[in-house]
């Protein structure tokens, strides 16, 4: 018989230039690499190489509520194009570390103004992503 694990959203940290992100909306974060990690070639007799593709781009997805501390940090980040370390820690099980030495934030978020709260969706682009 299998053991139930338990998912808390409170061990997932999220750090831009050490500054730590506070006020996730309920997507929080969603990290991917630009490109695979190997691709394969069949030649016209059955015979297969494959190839290490080393693309170190990734995205970091993160979303925050509008009333977030960190949105005027983030949207001036974006407006700067610094390059900043950034940092994914997910502290529960499995333990899951996303660093990057050199990100920068795209663009600041949309702004939607209406009869409810919209969320502040932030791009982070890595160039140089050590997934862990």
């Amino acid at each position: 018989m299998s053991k139930a694990a338990t998912y808390d959203p409170k061990d997932v940290t999220m750090t831009v230039d050490s500054v730590y992100l506070t006020g996730f909306s309920e997507d929080m974060i969603e990290i991917e690499k630009a490109e695979n990690n190997y691709e394969t070639k069949v030649g016209a007799q059955g015979d297969v190489v494959r190839t290490k593709v080393n693309n170190p781009l990734a995205t970091i997805k993160v979303t925050l509520l509008p009333s977030s501390p960190q949105v005027a940090y983030l949207d001036k980040l974006a407006n700067s194009g610094k390059l900043v370390p950034v940092s994914v820690i997910h502290a529960g099980t499995p333990k899951e570390t996303t660093t990057a030495t050199e990100a920068y934030v795209v663009k600041p978020a949309t702004r939607t103004y209406g009869n409810e709260a919209a969320d502040r969706e932030y791009e982070v682009q890595c160039l140089d992503i050590d997934m862990q």
